[in-house]
C-alpha cells in the first residue's frame, strides 16, 4: 500500500524566533522594564501590523505592544475550546453593556486578522462619498485610496477565490438566484489555502495572510521589538505631548497582572488597539477631549442570523468559511435611508453554533443533532448613516476595563426584522425544509408564508432577537473638523502632537462591508505619510506576500 507524503508546514514564527527576533514575553519578566524606541505601536492587528512594517522598513526603531500572546501554527489545533480562550477578547464572549450583543474580537499577536474568516472588501464608494460630504475627508475618494488598496491586496495576496464554494455558501448563491437577487464571489487574503474551513481558530497551515505571518515578521526582521502579554494601561501626558506609555505585565494566562510594569518611551506613539480598546486607552489616559468625542459613535455592523435545515448534508464547518455575498439590500436604497444589510454565509462550528442558536433543553439538543444538515445566513446591518443609527459609546468600568454601551433603536430593529425576512425567503428558495430565525420567541417554520407571518409578528427587543458582531468600528472618528473628529484626516490626534491612531476606530461610520481591507489600505496611507514625516525621506513600500 502506498501513502501520500504529508506536506511539511514551516512555522515562520518559530523560525524567526530561532534567528534572534527581539520578542519579550512580559509574563516572564522578573523585574519591571524600561524600553526606548522611535515609535511605540500599541496593538498588532490590521492597523498595528501594517504600521509597524512601514515604519520598520523606513529604518525607524519600532516597539510593538500586545496584550495577547504570540501564537503560531504549531498552536492552532482547529479546536474551539482551545482557540477561543487563547485568541479572543474575553474568550469570544465579549458583550455589550446590556449583554444583548456578543462581540468577536481577536486578542493575540495579529489581532483579529489571526482569527477572521479572510473576507476582503475595499471600502464601498458610497461610504467614502458619505465621509467626504459629512466629515470633510476630501482625500478619501475611491481614486485616492485605490493605489493603497492595490498595494495591500498585492502585499497580502488578496485575490479571487477560484475554488468552488462549499455547500453553505452555495445555498446562498442558489437561493438568491431563484429570487433574482444578485450575488458575487468574495476575495480572500490567502496563499496556498488548504480549504479547511477553520480560519476562526487560527490558520494551522499559515495560508491566511494575517499580520501574524506577514507584516509583523517583516517588522521583526527589520529590527522591531515585540512585547507580548503587556496591557497598555495609559499614556503619560506632558503638555501637548505623550511622554511615555505605562504597561502592565500579565501572567501566562494573559488575564492577571504579575505586579511588574513596563515603561515605553518613544518619539511618536501609534494607538492601534482596535475600536473599544483604543478609545478606552485614551479615556484612561485623560487625553484631551474638548468635544466629548472619544468612544462615541462606535459601530458594530449589528448582525442577525437565520438557520435552516436541509434534507442533505451542508457541513458548514468544511471549506472556505465565506466565499459568496450579496450587496443587493445595500445597493437598492439610499445609504442614509432605511438601514441596509450585506448578506453572507458564516462558517458553522459546534461551540459557536450551540452558543448562538436560541432555545433550551430538548429543543436545543435537537438542533445540535441536525448540525451537519444545518445552513446559516447572516446579515450585516450598515449602521452609522442615519440620525437614528448613532452606534454606541465605549465606557470604562470601575477597574478601567472597557465596555460598549450599544442601545438598539427602533430604526435598527426594523432592519433586524427585514433582514430575517430576506434570509428566510432565500433559504426556502434554496430548498430549506425548516427555517429557524434566531430569535428566542421564534419556532421552526416549514413554509415561507408561515415564516413571513411569524417574523413580522415577533417582538424585537434586546435579548429576544439574537444580535452578534465581529466588526467594531469608530470611537475615534476621523475629521479635520475638531468638532467632528478625534483625529485628523492624517490619523493625528487632535491636541497631542506626537500621537496617531491607526485602526478601525478612526472610521466615522461603519464600513458596510467586512472592514479588514479598509483598515489595511487606509492605514498604509497613514503609515507611509508618518514614516516620511519622521525620517524626512520617502517611505519604502512593502513587498508582495
Amino acid at each position: 500500500m502506498t501513502t501520500t507524503p504529508r506536506t511539511v508546514i514551516s512555522d515562520p514564527i518559530q523560525a524567526g524566533l530561532a534567528t534572534g527576533w527581539k520578542v519579550i514575553d512580559a509574563s516572564s519578566l522578573q523585574d519591571s522594564k524600561h524600553i526606548e524606541a522611535d515609535v511605540a505601536v500599541i496593538g498588532t492587528g490590521a492597523g498595528g501590523g501594517v504600521t509597524a512594517e512601514f515604519l520598520a522598513l523606513a529604518g525607524l526603531d519600532v516597539v510593538l505592544v500586545e496584550e495577547g500572546p504570540l501564537k503560531s501554527s504549531k498552536d492552532f489545533k482547529m479546536r474551539e475550546a482551545q482557540a477561543y480562550p487563547a485568541l479572543y477578547q474575553e474568550s469570544a464572549a465579549r458583550k455589550t453593556k446590556d449583554k444583548a450583543i456578543n462581540i468577536l474580537q481577536g486578542r493575540a499577536v495579529g489581532g483579529s486578522t489571526t482569527v477572521n474568516w479572510t473576507t476582503s472588501f475595499r471600502t464601498p464608494n458610497n461610504t467614502l462619498a458619505y465621509w467626504q460630504k459629512n466629515f470633510g475627508l476630501k482625500d478619501y475618494s475611491p481614486e485616492a485610496l485605490a493605489p493603497w488598496f492595490a498595494l495591500m491586496e498585492q502585499r497580502l495576496n488578496i485575490s479571487a477565490w477560484l475554488t468552488p464554494p462549499n455547500e453553505n455558501n452555495d445555498l446562498l448563491r442558489r437561493g438568491a438566484a431563484k429570487l433574482g437577487v444578485p450575488t458575487a464571489a468574495i476575495k480572500r487574503n490567502v496563499k496556498g489555502c488548504w480549504n479547511l474551513g477553520y480560519c476562526g481558530m487560527g490558520c494551522p497551515t499559515n495560508a491566511k495572510q494575517s499580520m501574524l505571518v506577514t507584516t509583523i515578521p517583516s517588522a521583526l526582521i527589520h529590527g522591531a521589538t515585540l512585547i507580548t502579554r503587556a496591557r497598555a494601561d495609559r499614556l503619560v501626558l506632558q503638555g501637548d505631548k505623550v511622554a511615555g506609555l505605562a504597561c502592565i505585565a500579565l501572567d501566562g494566562s494573559g488575564l492577571a497582572p504579575t505586579g511588574k510594569r513596563l515603561e515605553v518611551r518613544a518619539r511618536h506613539y501609534v494607538v492601534a488597539g482596535g475600536a473599544i480598546n483604543s478609545p478606552a486607552l485614551l479615556m484612561r489616559s485623560g487625553a484631551p477631549d474638548p468635544h466629548s468625542l472619544i468612544g462615541k459613535r462606535t459601530f458594530l455592523h449589528p448582525t442577525t442570523i437565520s438557520a435552516a435545515l436541509f434534507d442533505h448534508k451542508v457541513e458548514g464547518f468544511s471549506g472556505a468559511p465565506q466565499s459568496v455575498y450579496s450587496d443587493h439590500f445595500l445597493d437598492t436604497q439610499p445609504i442614509d435611508g432605511a438601514i441596509g444589510y450585506k448578506l453572507e454565509a458564516p462558517p458553522l462550528h459546534p461551540l459557536l453554533f450551540a452558543s448562538t442558536m436560541h432555545g433550551f433543553g430538548e429543543k436545543h439538543a435537537e438542533s445540535m443533532k441536525q448540525f451537519a444538515n444545518t445552513h446559516a445566513l447572516l446579515a450585516l446591518l450598515r449602521d452609522g448613516f442615519h440620525e437614528q443609527s448613532g452606534g454606541g459609546a465605549v465606557q470604562l468600568k470601575d477597574d478601567g476595563s472597557p465596555v460598549l454601551d450599544y442601545p438598539i433603536s427602533s430604526f435598527v430593529w426594523d432592519g433586524v426584522r427585514r433582514s430575517l425576512l430576506t434570509m428566510a425567503e432565500i433559504q426556502f428558495a434554496a430548498g430549506a425544509k425548516i427555517v429557524y430565525p434566531v430569535h428566542e420567541a421564534a419556532e421552526g417554520y416549514t413554509s415561507w408564508e408561515a415564516a413571513r407571518k411569524a417574523i413580522n409578528g415577533l417582538v424585537y427587543k434586546p435579548l429576544l432577537a439574537r444580535v452578534v458582531s465581529a466588526h467594531v468600528m469608530g470611537g475615534c472618528a476621523m475629521s479635520d473638523d475638531v468638532r467632528r473628529g478625534v483625529v485628523s484626516s492624517k490619523g493625528r490626534y487632535h491636541g497631542l502632537s506626537n500621537l496617531s491612531v491607526h485602526d478601525g476606530s478612526i472610521f466615522p461610520t461603519s464600513i458596510g462591508a467586512n472592514p479588514q481591507l479598509s483598515i489595511y489600505g487606509i492605514t498604509a496611507k497613514l503609515a507611509s505619510a508618518l514614516a516620511e514625516e519622521l525620517t524626512g525621506k520617502p517611505a519604502p513600500m512593502p513587498n508582495a506576500a
